[in-house]
């Protein structure tokens, strides 16, 4: 397989194997009606030819969440049916929405748990599941996503942490895979056995008693059982180990689990491919061909392609990535791969999330709500003098760098490499300064910087600046 290969998902074909996984936006207004900058958003994924593309969570039920796009009831159909449309317009990227439903949260740091649900009040989640797919049917959307990872409603109801005590409770896997199975067969018959619906499903919770990849595996098997279209594996992103601040709401990402979740600069690369190819394995074996996904840090083009080359899923989910620059897959299938605006995980994207703020990628021109369209024959960035460009100087086991501003830069890649190894890009900036606070004592550092234009163009990289790390005192030769 190769990222470029089309894939079957039930009754449709992607052109790629490059999926755009939900991310919140906050563009719209609290009613959850899409706006145009909604629209604007996901014509840019289409426009950069993402083989799927996945809108941000929608409701199935009223209540007050802040900015969040609602499919709860017919009117909002309409305004679902112009973003399809235009995307449609655009290129052929599929599009599928993502629906949750969601637990009550308090500013108080108090949070509704599922056993504080009724069967009445299971059955009308049942209900609206199987009325929200129909309706994303109604829109012209090409297929549906049930949102069953993080801190939603079916995702609590998965956890081994699932404190219900009758038949959908924790003490057996059947017990929490209940609801779920409730929920597909109101879905199947309510918009169709031939609509394609997939679940996106935690790999692993990443939380003390939470489920790993054990339990993982025989969840998707019950998922392929029941007919799913596709399982996009993520991770964590839970309440259970969620910090409160007072007078905010819970927010699911900012312990441990929401790192995992959204993995931040200092997390490796491709972090949960392992937990897709133990996935995916365990399905083939079963007998079972649904297609997998997998999120988790892999923008880089080398990582992508590896992932599907060999089988670990798919698809590949890239969200921050194709967020910072949604022309990743047009760049990368055209060999432009120096063109990418390269995403630094500096999770300013999360932190707008956690606020309710408009999400934007910080790489973005100041004041942007949307990427800057492509512009392959834009000038590239230029140094006053790049022979004597950048300068590194190292102050109490830091590197510190600096370098002047190069005309027509809207970012500035620092590439690192240590000892005789490669270099890497290892941050993103748009200020003309940088500290390594990494360097190891012993060692030689070599540092370049590359301006880059706001689509990409990159420019004349900088001389090469070395800094070279005393060993401590501590260590003695051996």
């Amino acid at each position: 397989m190769k990222l470029f290969d089309p894939l079957r998902i039930g009754r449709i074909t992607i052109a790629n194997r490059i999926m755009v996984p939900a991310m919140v936006t906050h563009l719209c207004k609290e009613d959850g009606v899409v706006t145009q900058d909604t629209i604007n958003r996901y014509v840019r994924y289409a426009a950069g030819r993402a083989g799927l593309i996945i809108v941000e969570a929608m409701a199935i039920h009223q209540v007050k969440s802040g900015p969040l796009l609602r499919i709860s009831d017919d009117v909002y159909i309409e305004g679902l049916r112009r973003l399809t449309q235009k995307v449609h317009e655009t290129s052929d990227s599929k599009i599928f929405p993502q629906i949750i439903h969601f637990l009550k949260v308090a500013r108080t740091g108090w949070r509704q748990t599922a056993d504080m649900l009724s069967i009445t009040d299971i059955d009308q989640i049942v209900e609206q599941f199987g009325d929200a797919v129909r309706r994303a049917r109604e829109a012209g959307f090409d297929g549906a996503e049930l949102h069953g990872a993080h801190a939603y409603t079916l995702s609590s109801f998965l956890s081994r942490t699932n404190p219900r005590a009758d038949e959908y409770g924790g003490q057996t896997l059947e017990g929490r895979l209940r609801l779920i199975g409730r929920v597909m067969e109101n879905v199947r018959r309510k918009a169709g056995r031939d609509f394609p619906v997939g679940v996106r499903l935690n790999g692993e919770e990443f939380i003390k008693n939470g489920y790993t990849v054990v339990d993982s595996k025989l969840i998707a098997v019950r998922l392929a059982e029941l007919g799913v279209s596709y399982i996009s594996l993520s991770a964590g992103g839970k309440f259970e180990d969620a910090v409160h601040t007072p007078g905010q709401v819970l927010y699911p990402y900012n312990g441990y689990s929401g790192d995992r979740c959204m993995p931040g600069d200092w997390l490796p690369r491709a972090l949960h491919a392992g937990i897709a190819a133990e996935v995916k394995g365990y399905l083939v074996a079963k007998g079972h061909q649904v297609p997998v996904a997998v999120a988790g840090k892999l923008d880089a083009p080398a990582d992508a392609e590896r992932v599907v080359a060999e089988g670990m899923a798919d698809m590949v989910g890239i969200a921050r990535g194709l967020l910072a620059d949604p022309d990743w897959p047009l760049k990368v299938k055209n060999g432009e791969t120096d063109r990418i605006v390269l995403c630094d995980y500096c999770n300013v994207c999360k932190a707008l999330d956690g606020t309710h703020k408009t999400v934007i990628c910080a790489l973005w021109p100041q004041g942007s709500i949307q990427a800057p369209k492509d512009d392959p024959t834009a000038q590239a960035p230029k140094w006053p003098d790049p022979e004597k460009s950048l300068t590194a100087t190292l102050k109490e086991s830091r590197a510190e760098l600096k370098w002047p501003k190069a005309v027509g830069s809207a970012n500035y890649q620092v590439y690192r490499a240590i000892d005789q190894e490669d270099p890497q890009m290892i941050d993103a900036v748009k200020i003309t300064f940088w500290v390594d606070n990494t360097v190891l004592g012993g060692h030689k550092y070599r540092y370049f910087v590359r301006p880059c234009a706001a689509t990409g163009q990159p420019g004349q990289r900088t001389n090469t600046a070395t800094v070279e790390v005393p060993a401590p005192g501590y260590m003695v030769a051996h």
